[in-house]
């Protein structure tokens, strides 16, 4: 079957668009009007410019926003009675992320396949963690899933808010040790030598803690390409 990318509207008028494997174009356009979305454009993937290309190591990332926004649909359409394999095809259709997308074609596959929703979901840990997962299953047991659905959508998106939270609060400390480092860094590469010149200009023993400074900045200023290619790996 061919891949055609389609875009329309649906019952409420929001503009859908998405993907779908269908023999023609006609197939395309009827399995949209059963999903309430008219259609007002169907095109085949691969025809003129529209080549898809895949380069390893450089397809996105499912992000916890990609996940929310999955659940709270799936919660949805799972509480208005849509089968479990509709929601996930019309959800892999939606979906505009390529990986998450591929994703849900593959867990679609498995549940037609005879695997439990949860089981399909395991295959894929780096999406769906292992909370996720568990709590699908115990939905799957109780006939709960869209109620479980939409409190792991809830749980997830404040997951997200507190690190959001948390990553501002470390900006500032953050920088201000950066600068700091910066500092010091500056005291001990230039201006400490000055003044190991000058000590030695007086001649005598140094106190032990000016002498443990002064051969820091010896060993930073003797080693300082080594520490900084050490940071820019770290």
């Amino acid at each position: 079957m061919a891949k055609y990318s389609w875009q329309g509207k649906d019952r409420s008028g929001k503009v859908q668009k998405g993907e779908m494997e269908a023999p023609n174009e006609a197939m395309v356009r009827a399995q949209l009007r059963r999903q309430g979305i008219a259609a007002n454009k169907v095109k085949q993937r691969g025809k003129g410019m529209d080549i898809e290309i895949k380069i390893p190591g450089m397809q996105p990332k499912v992000t916890t926003k990609d996940l929310v926004v999955f659940t709270r649909q799936f919660a949805t359409m799972i509480d208005a009675g849509l089968p479990l394999i509709q929601c996930l095809d019309i959800l892999s259709n939606q979906q505009e992320n390529v990986t998450f997308k591929q994703m849900l074609l593959t867990i679609k596959e498995d549940v037609e396949a005879g695997s439990t929703f949860a089981d399909a979901l395991r295959k894929h840990p780096k999406a769906f963690d292992e909370l996720f997962v568990n709590l699908v299953a115990a939905g799957e047991v109780g006939g709960i899933l869209d109620t479980i659905l939409n409190r792991l959508a809830s749980y997830i998106e404040k997951s997200m808010k507190l690190k959001k939270q948390v990553k501002s609060a470390m900006t500032y400390p953050t920088t201000i040790i950066g600068i700091a480092t910066v500092v010091i860094g500056v005291i001990l590469v230039f201006v400490i030598p000055a003044f190991e010149k000058m000590f030695a200009d007086f001649g005598g023993a140094l106190p032990m803690p000016t002498q443990i400074v002064i051969n820091i900045s010896n060993f930073i200023q003797n080693y300082i390409l080594v520490i900084i290619g050490g940071f820019m790996l770290s």
